[in-house]
């Protein structure tokens, strides 16, 4: 199994709904996002997936929630923004995207990590 990493970093405000009873101050963070795709083998210029187009589903992906209130953007308007809940969104967002990249093999996010700060982190690993 081979796998490729891209990570990006987007300032972004939260405040979690019922947080201990209450709804906390907004607050910002410079969150950080990495993508893990997987798969069995590699093309034949010997890559998983071209690096430049994820980068660019990336940068579309991260693009709705960059510099933004997150509790006003779908679906985080209705859901926690949570570090793993937005971990989970990232990983449908790409899940529907990466297949299509690479259409000679199974490409899968294998792992999708969300960073608040330099040293908390949520993964999702489906």
């Amino acid at each position: 199994m081979f796998e490729v990493h891209v990570t990006t970093m987007f300032p972004a405000a939260h405040a979690l709904r019922n947080y201990y009873g209450k709804t906390e101050p907004i607050h910002g963070h410079n969150w950080r996002a990495r993508i893990t795709i997987a798969g069995p083998q590699v093309d034949s210029m010997g890559m998983l997936i071209d690096f430049v187009p994820l980068q660019k589903e990336m940068a579309r992906i991260i693009g709705v929630l960059d510099h933004q209130f997150l509790n006003e953007v779908p679906p985080f308007d209705a859901v926690n923004p949570s570090a793993e809940n937005i971990a989970h969104y990232l990983w449908q967002q790409f899940s529907a995207s990466v297949p299509a990249m690479q259409p000679k093999f199974r490409l899968e996010v294998a792992r999708v990590e969300v960073w608040e700060t330099d040293t908390c982190s949520a993964v999702y690993l489906p």
